[in-house]
């Protein structure tokens, strides 16, 4: 039932270390698209006094989340939440591993209005994935990783971090913070206010 991304064992330890400066001390942290489990199963074990809310709308994800949560006492079972309908439980953080490029942007305005409402004041929004900057110039490998995108639904593709600061705004978040990341990956941290 474990399904496995072999992008997860490379990403993880950095991701962690970013988490480990934003995520607060304890309270419930929201994984929207926990995809395949590997990660909430990894930080569960990396930040053991927070808990763990995973989340995905495929049900074949959703099983392989709570394979890999097996056993683990900070990881609560597995939600079934689509990102673009934007009603998420209340969260002392949220984070979001890889899916605003693989999705429609609607799932991407869903989930800043999820946060939005979800997040109290100073929470954390922590997004991580490939993302293009205005008047930076985007590194081939992940020109081709778009076209690639495209091919498999004409909506999916890198956003602007621009358009996502933006759209986040109107619900109540700022952007605190970009981290460059290995392999042309960025985190964006924002707060809502």
């Amino acid at each position: 039932m474990k399904r496995h991304a072999p992008a997860t064992e490379r990403n993880r330890d950095p991701i962690a270390a970013v988490l480990a400066e934003e995520l607060p001390a304890q309270g419930t942290v929201l994984e929207i698209a926990s995809g395949t489990g590997e990660h909430v199963a990894f930080f569960a074990g990396r930040f053991p006094a927070l808990t763990w809310q995973p989340s995905d709308p495929d049900g074949d994800a959703l099983a392989s989340i709570a394979a890999w949560s097996e056993g683990r006492a900070n990881i609560l079972p597995p939600l079934e939440i689509d990102a673009s309908a934007g009603d998420f439980p209340a969260a002392d953080a949220i984070l979001c591993v890889n899916m605003v490029h693989i999705s429609p942007w609607e799932a991407t305005l869903g989930l800043l209005a999820g946060a939005g409402e979800a997040l109290a004041p100073g929470a954390p929004l922590i997004l991580y994935g490939p993302y293009r900057r205005e008047g930076v110039e985007t590194a081939p490998s992940n020109e081709q990783f778009e076209l690639w995108l495209k091919e498999r639904d004409p909506r999916f593709g890198l956003r602007f971090v621009e358009a996502v600061t933006e759209a986040a705004a109107a619900q109540g978040l700022s952007l605190e913070r970009l981290v460059e990341m290995p392999a042309n990956n960025l985190m964006l941290v924002y707060r809502r206010q």
